[in-house]
């Protein structure tokens, strides 16, 4: 049985996504679920969250340390290396991500047009077998998944091995028009490999122990960056484009054009506003631990130590509302 994986994905920059990831992993590791956070990103910023970069350097230079060390061989004539684990923290690992990973992009496009033949569909499916394998190690209960923002082969890839996944978004037009760019891309991408997998269950060769993602890519609701008021921009500026998530969500997303005038605190499906956290943020990434776990020893004290109490309990409900998307018992 294969552990589900959510990922999150908006092909615009900016919008909170590592750092989202980051905290959610730690908070559903705190509500005892055994997570793996999986960074195939080739800019490595969740990586870079969990550790410092002497540790970084260390594993980039060591054999089968990253996410690259793992996929590299299929780049030849070999077969994929079982991941290397690093433990972070009880019931939290991660698979580190590598600037290398990026060289790993031509090879996913090439196979993409290969057919449906056993080691092209190894390789598309790579991801998600490195993924189980290092799910099957530790006996994960979810696999959080960090990609970068565009819609290249690494991430079509990346998003075959999908169960699960939530949008994040901020509070502007391009976050807007990312939106309508991944609803059909998700969709295109989903009926492709849909094709491949049928295509593979009719083929004369028999693999019985090769077993292959489904790629659901399920969209389980987006979430919404707090915008941070400027005096040079009113209000109604940032609401302009916020208020327009809704319609666009359901029309791009789901397939499901609604007329509606529904606002996103509103919205079934926008799982939460995300706040800003202010001075926290910079505090959380100097000790390398998420803002809820701040103490007086790191310098949240006064204001900040209730400012670290809310957060705990913003992310816990959170991970609350995203467990119960995904009919996962907490």
């Amino acid at each position: 049985m294969s552990s589900p994986i959510l990922t999150f994905f908006n092909n615009k920059r900016g919008v909170g996504k590592t750092s989202l990831l980051y905290h959610l992993a730690w908070m559903f590791a705190e509500l005892h679920k055994r997570v793996i956070a999986v960074d195939l990103d080739p800019q490595a910023n969740l990586t870079a969250a969990f550790l410092d970069e002497d540790k970084i350097e260390t594993l980039w230079n060591a054999s089968g340390s990253t996410i690259f060390h793992s996929v590299k061989p299929l780049t030849g004539i070999g077969d994929i290396v079982e991941p290397q684990l690093q433990k972070i923290a009880t019931d939290l690992y991660l698979i580190p991500g590598d600037a290398s990973l990026s060289t790993y992009e031509d090879t996913l496009s090439n196979e993409w047009c290969m057919g449906d033949l056993y080691r092209p569909m190894r390789i598309l499916s790579s991801f998600w077998q490195i993924m189980q394998m290092a799910a099957c190690k530790v006996e994960a209960d979810l696999i959080l998944v960090d990609i970068g923002p565009n819609l290249g082969a690494i991430n079509r890839s990346a998003l075959i091995a999908t169960d699960y996944v939530i949008i994040p978004l901020g509070a502007d037009f391009f976050s807007l028009q990312g939106l309508k760019n991944l609803g059909p891309t998700l969709r295109n991408w989903n009926n492709l490999w849909q094709k491949k997998l049928d295509n593979w269950a009719n083929t004369p060769e028999h693999y019985p122990n090769f077993q292959l993602p489904q790629g659901k890519m399920q969209s389980i609701g987006y979430l919404c960056q707090q915008y941070g008021i400027r005096l040079e921009r009113p209000i109604k500026a940032y609401d302009k484009w916020v208020n327009r998530i809704p319609v666009v969500y359901r029309e791009y997303v789901l397939n499901k054009p609604e007329d509606t005038d529904i606002k996103p605190a509103d919205d079934p499906h926008c799982l939460a506003t995300i706040k800003h956290y202010r001075s926290l943020i910079p505090m959380s990434q100097e000790h390398r631990t998420p803002i809820f776990k701040l103490t007086t020893a790191d310098g949240a004290i006064g204001s900040h130590a209730v400012a670290v109490q809310g957060a705990k309990q913003d992310f816990m409900q959170l991970a609350r509302v995203i467990a119960d998307k995904m009919n996962m018992q907490l």
